[in-house]
């Protein structure tokens, strides 16, 4: 199955339509109704679907379909084709996550077999890796469905250890417009780039003031809220004073630490300390800013339920945290207490020669077969 999986090429630019219809046919063949909710252009879509009793809130195992790019990178074998060597299967997304789901879809007769007490949801969403953003339309379709899910399990790489908390993300443009002029005369323009180097110089000194003094949580690493700028983009010519320039950063903030106000602090430097100098020279100097994409993060006690569950099902006694994030802050924020768990090291995800140890795909399986006899009738 994971083969299978690994075969379609759903690098999150491109569509992911022919994995949803392989899953959504394989389900059909099972006797299990999909249902899709699509993007504005039907190019991607998410897959729910329910096994077993569907008038009763059950166990959702959610991952992500989307894979990252394989551009540039120097890849042994071709990454859309599963290769098993000395021990590990190599692939793009064997490790995140389609491992996961691969476990799950290979489970799906086992499910079928048993009588279940507790429903199984099986979600499956596009475009996590660029911000989260389908599975959203597959929470809001949640409020159309006969019962919600009691509880979630992310599958994303945590080596089958229960992760109760993830920091959320804020990812921002800012658009600097200054004043053109010829570069004899730079007193008379406004210089875009400088302008917006002096934002990212604004930037840094927070990010340095983060790992400085907090706030802490030391079950993070880093144990403290990242700002960093990752793209900048200004200027025509040596000789023109730049009019404009964009440039782009994040927050991957501690579920505690609330990123608007990291915000607030920025836009009052934009607004209150560098534009009214700007303006002093052109009337139209202007600084913007625009949100790319946000998740929240997750964050659930060790003594809840759901967590209590995960760890039974995977035999671990401590639950972690993680720095990356997850589709499983959305579910929490609306009402579904969700553990991330899942087969694979995060080490080896985004990275040339991607793969997941053979002994991780076998411990989700032990972790699922104990899940079915939880919630099968005896």
């Amino acid at each position: 199955m994971l083969r299978r999986l690994v075969a379609f090429p759903t690098v999150s630019r491109d569509s992911n339509l022919t994995l949803i219809d392989f899953v959504s046919d394989y389900l059909s063949r099972h006797g299990i109704d999909s249902h899709l909710t699509y993007d504005d252009d039907r190019r991607k879509a998410n897959l729910y679907a329910t096994i077993g009793p569907a008038d009763r809130p059950g166990i959702c195992l959610s991952g992500h379909t989307d894979v990252v790019p394989t551009d540039g990178q120097d890849w042994r074998d071709d990454p859309f084709e599963a290769i098993v060597r000395d021990g590990r299967l190599y692939g793009r997304g064997t490790c995140d996550m389609k491992g996961f789901l691969a476990v799950v879809l290979a489970l799906v007769p086992d499910f079928l077999a048993q009588r279940l007490e507790t429903p199984i949801h099986l979600a499956l969403s596009y475009d996590e890796e660029v911000g989260c953003i389908g599975v959203r339309r597959l929470i809001s379709a949640l409020d159309d469905m006969p019962v919600r899910p009691k509880l979630c399990i992310v599958g994303e790489p945590t080596e089958m250890k229960p992760v109760t908390a993830h920091k959320g993300k804020r990812a921002l443009r800012c658009r600097v417009r200054g004043l053109e002029c010829h570069s004899s005369m730079a007193p008379e323009g406004v210089n875009a780039v400088e302008y917006a180097a002096e934002m990212i110089v604004f930037l840094r000194a927070l990010a340095r003031s983060r790992r400085r003094d907090g706030p802490f949580d030391e079950s993070f690493d880093p144990p403290f809220t990242t700002i960093h700028t990752g793209t900048v983009s200004g200027g025509t010519a040596l000789n023109i004073v730049p009019r404009d320039c964009d440039f782009e950063f994040e927050f991957r903030h501690l579920p505690g630490d609330d990123p608007a106000a990291l915000l607030a602090q920025i836009t009052g430097y934009a607004h209150n300390t560098l534009l009214p100098a700007m303006r002093e020279v052109s009337d139209e100097a202007e600084i913007a800013f625009e949100e790319i994409t946000a998740f929240p993060g997750l964050q659930i006690a060790d003594s809840h339920p759901a967590t209590e569950l995960v760890k039974a099902l995977s035999g671990a006694n401590d639950t972690g945290k993680v720095s990356f994030g997850t589709e499983g802050g959305l579910f929490q924020a609306a009402g579904v207490p969700t553990v991330v768990c899942g087969p694979g090291a995060i080490e080896q995800a985004h990275k040339p020669n991607e793969f997941v140890e053979l002994d991780q795909i076998a411990r989700c399986e032990a972790f699922l077969r104990r899940l079915i006899e939880r919630v099968s009738t005896a």
